[in-house]
């Protein structure tokens, strides 16, 4: 199987860098807005983007881990690192680093539901358009068509990239 990186550890950081600033003038007129990690990449992600946010504007970013169970969603509660009381009626963004069919993303807006919060917005750095689930991001770095078959895996860290496997 051949490996082919389409974003190295610059490009990643301009996506996230740009992705912040999409998220800002979005939301210049709130005081805090919550960032939701999914559980993995996704957090990572939100933690870089909760500093780029809160570097570039005064909005106060709460940052939380939301855990899922990305093959049975169903099967086990999703868990939060914050109450509830911290993000009702405030913004959130779930966060996570590669959209495929979009099934980890719907259970995770699903949980915010039962939660009055103002809006809720969805990011990844990459998105594949392989959606099965009514959901698409609001603010991605990379839109990739690729074939059902490719997988895009997200390295972070020492060896950062993006790659199409």
């Amino acid at each position: 199987m051949t490996k082919s990186k389409i974003l190295n550890k610059e490009q990643i950081q301009q996506k996230l860098n740009r992705m912040a600033w999409q998220i800002y003038e979005a939301n210049y007129q709130e005081s805090e807005i919550t960032l939701a990690g999914i559980k993995g990449n996704g957090f990572v992600i939100a933690e870089r983007l909760t500093k780029i946010i809160s570097e570039i504007s005064e909005i106060k970013v709460h940052l939380t881990e939301i855990k899922i169970n990305k093959r049975e969603p169903l099967h086990s509660p999703i868990e939060l690192s914050l109450d509830d009381v911290n993000y009702a009626d405030q913004v959130v963004v779930l966060v996570d680093d590669v959209l495929n069919s979009g099934k980890t993303m719907i259970y995770g807006v699903k949980h915010f539901l039962d939660i009055p919060v103002k809006k809720i917005y969805t990011t990844a750095l990459i998105d594949r358009k392989h959606h099965r689930f009514p959901i698409r991001t609001d603010y991605s770095g990379l839109v990739l068509s690729t074939s059902i078959k490719d997988h895009v895996a997200v390295e972070l860290g020492a060896n950062e990239g993006a790659y199409l496997e």
